[in-house]
Parts: structure tokens; sequence; C-alpha cells
């Protein structure tokens, strides 16, 4: 019955599907909506169908207008950010000995300590004016287009300032020597 009410949402959700074969099972990572563009956006269509589950740096390199060393400095960034903004554990733990839970690591505030200071090491590697597009971007999910009017910066601006940081953060991280291309 579940398989059936997921195969209808995704037949719904798909302008112009004929049946269930025609789009792929829905995943547990994507949520799809129906938007409405605006009449100057509209070329071919008036709805689109967006996944609201995707974040705007995984949309970035999906298009590859980030590479993929620039995507993989950004979700370390990502993921230290969640892990420091977690809050304490405060339900009984279960591990056979106490301390050494998955991955045999201390006790998760020392994991929080550890994440907070490998993100505030990552920002400040990117400096002051970078680190505010990382963090709207990266670490919030604000799309390129809100984050570029929260700042102030004119359209089209984040995208270029996004790489630099993302570049300067993939240094930090020591993934691979940061080339720039020029074209």
């Amino acid at each position: 019955m579940k398989a059936q009410r997921s195969r209808r949402t995704a037949a719904a959700a798909a302008p112009g599907a004929s049946g269930a074969g025609d789009i792929e099972p829905l995943a547990a990572n994507r949520l799809l909506a129906r938007r409405r563009l605006s009449p100057a956006d509209a070329v071919d269509r008036r709805d689109v169908i967006v996944n609201l589950a995707e974040s705007p740096l995984a949309w970035l390199v999906r298009r590859g207008m980030v590479s993929a060393v620039q995507f993989a400095a950004g979700e370390r960034l990502r993921q230290d950010f969640l892990m420091a903004g977690r809050g304490p554990s405060v339900t009984m733990r279960w591990d056979a000995v106490p301390g050494r839970g998955h991955g045999g690591g201390g006790d998760p505030t020392t994991a929080q300590i550890g994440a907070r200071q490998r993100f505030d090491g990552a920002v400040a590697a990117a400096g002051p004016g970078l680190a505010d597009v990382l963090w709207r971007v990266v670490c919030v999910g604000e799309g390129l287009e809100t984050a570029e009017r929260a700042l102030g910066w004119p359209a089209r601006a984040g995208k270029l300032v996004l790489t630099l940081a993302l570049d300067r953060l993939a240094a930090h991280y020591g993934l691979r020597s940061v080339e720039t291309d020029v074209e």
C-alpha cells in the first residue's frame, strides 16, 4: 500500500508522466514539490518540479558549477557545523562499555567541541569576507540568490565568491592543490 502511494505521488508530481515506470522511485533524499515560475523565468513551462531535500551545494556540483574537490570541502565544513550544533545526549546510553560508542571516540560532548574547533578553524582560513557566504550556502542551505540579497551583493556575484571560498576551504583541508581556471 505504501509503494502504491509513493508511485501515485511520484506520478502526480511529474507533469506529463504516463505512469510509474516513467519515473525513478522516490529515494530518502528526495522531497519533490511543484513550484510555479515567475513570468520572467518561464521559458517553456510555468510549473517545475524541485527537490527540496537537495542542498544548494549539491545542486551546483550536479550542474558542473562547482568541482568535486570544492564540494568535498563544503560537505566537510557542513558536517562539522552540524556536529558542533548538536545538543548533548540526555537519554540512557546502552553501549557495552561507556565512552566507546560508535567509532571508538570519546563522549559526544568531546566530539562536539572538536567539531566546533575544526569549524572555527576552517571559517578563519576562508577569511572574513568569504565566511559569510560559506555559512549561508553550505551550512544553513540558503540558495545563492537568497544569500546575494541578504549580503547586499549584485546578482550572479555569489557563485564567484562561493567558488573562491570553497577553494580556500579545500586548501585549508589539504584536499588538493587549488588551481584556478581562466576561461
